[in-house]
């Protein structure tokens, strides 16, 4: 979006309290547009990160059958049986591991970005600032 931006020193106090209402309408309208934007952005980010965890279970589950798996093969058989159980017991917390962690890093992502709210707690700010450096 292309702003008009024009020198405003000549204009009388009546001119300027005129496009008062304008331009707050369009500051309300940016930022419903960015909550918009910002819901859209979190609500995605944390479906992925969601679909990561459950992968990480998906896992995890496969996982606890290995470890009876090897609980019976290695009291049954000493050495080759309960060695493969717990490699593969080893490979799949590898797997849980790694989905676990691009989960958490995604929901470290939504975290950190700014909400709505914040954005217009520092616009008020801003405002706030600029009328006391008068």
């Amino acid at each position: 979006m292309v702003r008009d931006y024009r020198d405003r020193a000549d204009d009388s106090l009546l001119t300027l309290l005129g496009d008062l209402p304008d331009l707050v309408s369009n500051l309300v309208k940016a930022e419903i547009d960015a909550a918009k934007t910002w819901v859209a952005r979190t609500s995605k980010d944390a479906g992925i990160g969601s679909v990561w965890f459950l992968v990480a279970l998906f896992f995890l589950f496969w996982a606890v059958p290995v470890v009876l798996v090897f609980s019976i093969a290695g009291l049954s058989s000493w050495f080759p049986v309960w060695l493969s159980a717990i490699i593969t017991f080893g490979i799949l917390l590898l797997v849980v591991l790694v989905f676990a962690l691009l989960g958490i890093l995604k929901f470290r992502r939504v975290l950190r970005r700014e909400n709505p709210a914040q954005a217009v707690a520092t616009d008020v700010r801003i405002v706030k600032e600029a009328g006391d450096g008068r």
